[in-house]
C-alpha cells in the first residue's frame, strides 16, 4: 500500500491524495491537543477488548505499554507529527504499529475514527471543565470576602446610568456573585451531558465485535454509553452548550469589566486596580489603563462568534457523520481557552480591588439619591404615593437651582413643599439611612449584605461536598 495515501484507508484508492488536498483536510496541526484523551480512550478500548476476549492479556499489555511511551514521547516533545496521517488517531496509532508490529493494527478493532475522536473530545472536555469550575469558584470566593469585607461601603446605584438610590459596594458585588451562580449552574449541567460515552458506535451503526460499552465507559468514568449509535457520532450538542455557557459568562464577565472601565476613570473614581493588572501609555506618562478588564470585554466577541459559528455548522447535517465536525474543534478550543484565561484574570483581580470609599460617598450624595426615601417618609406620614412624587419632584428642583442635595436643605426649605415634613426627616436623607431601611433579604442594608455574604458562602460549599 503506498503511503501516499493514508494508511487506514488507501485500499480502494488508485492514487494518491493530492498534496494540497491532504493539507486541506487534516486536522493534525489543530487536534494533537487531543493526545493524551486519544491514548486514555485507547488504553480503556485495549482493556474492554481483553476483557470480552478479542484481544489477548499480552496484546492488551503490549497496546498499553506502547501507547504509555507513546505519551511520554509526546510529554518530551519528542514525538514526529504527520500531515500525510490526518489526525492524531491514526498519528498515534501508526506510532504505535512502528514500535510494537502488527499487534499495534488491531487497537482499532471494533471502533471507528467516528466515535474515536467524540470520545476524545468529551474526555477533554470533561477534563476543561472541571478545570475552569476551579477557577470560577475561586472567582466567586473571592468576590463573597469582598461583598463581605465592604458591606458597609456606600456607593451611588445607578439605572440608566443615572444616580438612583445609595447600595453598598458589597451589596453591588453580590449582584455580580449572583451571575456567576447561575453560570456555575449552567456548567455543572452542561458537563452532565458531556460525561457519556460514544465510544463503540463505531462508525454509525456499532459494530459486530462483542464489545461490552459498560466496560469502557466505567474505565474511563463516564456516567453511561451513549444510547444510539447515529446520534453518537454526530452529536456535538455538548460543544455548542459549551459555548452557550461561554457567552452568557463571558456576557456577564463583560458587563462586569464595563464597571470597572468605568470606575477607574478620573470621572468616577471609585475604585484603584493594582498596577500588575494595568498597563501605561507610550505618550502620556501619567496613564494607568484597565487592560486586563478592557480585554475580557473585548474577548467577549470571539466568544460569540464560536457558538454561531458551531450552530452554524450543524445546522444542515444529516445524519451521521461528516466531515464538517472536523470544524468543531479549533472554535470549541478557543472558547475553553478564553474562559479559562478571563475567569483567572478575573479571580486574581477581583479580590484585589480598593474602593475609594470617599469618592463613592460623595458621589451618592450627588444626584439625589434620596428622594425615593423622601416619598417614602411622606408616604408613611400618610401623603398619597402619588402625591408624594409630586412634592419630592418640587423639591428636587428647587435642589437642582439651589445647588442643594435634600439632605443639605434646612426644614424650613422643606416644608415650603409640604407642612407634613418634620425634623425626623433627616434620619431618613441620610445615606445610611437610606441603605439602612433596605432591611430586608435581597436588599442593600449592612446586615442584609453579610448575610447574603454567608449564604453565597455556605452554598459554595455544599457545591464543593457534593462534587
Amino acid at each position: 500500500m503506498s503511503q501516499a495515501t493514508n494508511q487506514s484507508w488507501g485500499g480502494r484508492f488508485s492514487e494518491p491524495t493530492d498534496a494540497f488536498v491532504a493539507r486541506f483536510t487534516a486536522s493534525v496541526n489543530f487536534d494533537q491537543r487531543l493526545a493524551p484523551q486519544d491514548i486514555q480512550g485507547s488504553i480503556a478500548h485495549a482493556t474492554m477488548l481483553a476483557r470480552v476476549g478479542v484481544l489477548t492479556d499480552d496484546e492488551r499489555d503490549a497496546i498499553i505499554n506502547g501507547l504509555n511511551e507513546i505519551q511520554g514521547e509526546i510529554e518530551r516533545g519528542e514525538f514526529n507529527w504527520s500531515v500525510p496521517l490526518e489526525d492524531v488517531h491514526m498519528n498515534i496509532e501508526a506510532r504505535l504499529t512502528e514500535k510494537i508490529g502488527i499487534t499495534g493494527k488491531k487497537l482499532h478493532t471494533g471502533r471507528s475514527r467516528n466515535d474515536q475522536v467524540a470520545t476524545d473530545i468529551r474526555l477533554f472536555m470533561r477534563d476543561e471543565i472541571d478545570v475552569i469550575e476551579v477557577e470560577l469558584k475561586r472567582l466567586r470566593e473571592g468576590m463573597i470576602e469582598l461583598a463581605d469585607r465592604e458591606a458597609e461601603t456606600i456607593m451611588p446605584g445607578f439605572t440608566h446610568l443615572q444616580t438612583a438610590q445609595p447600595v453598598t459596594f458589597g451589596h453591588h458585588i453580590l449582584a455580580w456573585q449572583e451571575m456567576l451562580a447561575r453560570d456555575h449552574e449552567r456548567l455543572l449541567d452542561c458537563r452532565k451531558r458531556v460525561n457519556v460515552m460514544p465510544l463503540g458506535a463505531a462508525a454509525l451503526a456499532g459494530t459486530t465485535y462483542p464489545i461490552d460499552r459498560h466496560v469502557a465507559a466505567e474505565l474511563l468514568g463516564f456516567d453511561r454509553p451513549t444510547e444510539n449509535s447515529l446520534d453518537a457520532v454526530s452529536d456535538r450538542d455538548f460543544a455548542i452548550e459549551f459555548t452557550s455557557f461561554a457567552s452568557i459568562l463571558l456576557m456577564h464577565l463583560s458587563r462586569m469589566s464595563e464597571e470597572l472601565v468605568l470606575w477607574t476613570s478620573a470621572q468616577f473614581n471609585f475604585i484603584d486596580l493594582p498596577d500588575r493588572f494595568c498597563t501605561g501609555s507610550s505618550i502620556m506618562p501619567q496613564k494607568k489603563n484597565p487592560d486586563v478588564p478592557e480585554l475580557v470585554r473585548g474577548k467577549t466577541g470571539r466568544v460569540y462568534g464560536h457558538l454561531m459559528s458551531l450552530l452554524t455548522l450543524m445546522k444542515s447535517q444529516p445524519l451521521a457523520y461528516n466531515k464538517d465536525n472536523q470544524e468543531d474543534k479549533e472554535p470549541l478550543f478557543d472558547a475553553v481557552d478564553t474562559v479559562r484565561d478571563c475567569l483567572k484574570a478575573f479571580a486574581d483581580m477581583v479580590p484585589a480591588i480598593e474602593p475609594k470609599k470617599a469618592s463613592m460617598y460623595e458621589a451618592a450624595r450627588r444626584g439625589f439619591s434620596t428622594a425615593t426615601d423622601l416619598a417614602d417618609y411622606l408616604v408613611r406620614k400618610g401623603v398619597a404615593f402619588r402625591d408624594a412624587h409630586e412634592i419630592v419632584g418640587q423639591s428636587v428642583a428647587y435642589g437642582l437651582k439651589s445647588e442643594k442635595d435634600l439632605s443639605e436643605m434646612s426644614l424650613e426649605e422643606l416644608q415650603q413643599f409640604s407642612a407634613t415634613i418634620e425634623q425626623d426627616v433627616f434620619e431618613v436623607l441620610t445615606l445610611e439611612g437610606s441603605v439602612a431601611a433596605r432591611n430586608h433579604i435581597g436588599g442593600t442594608a449592612p446586615n442584609q449584605v453579610r448575610a447574603a455574604a454567608q449564604r453565597a458562602r455556605e452554598a459554595l460549599i455544599a457545591l464543593k461536598a457534593g462534587a
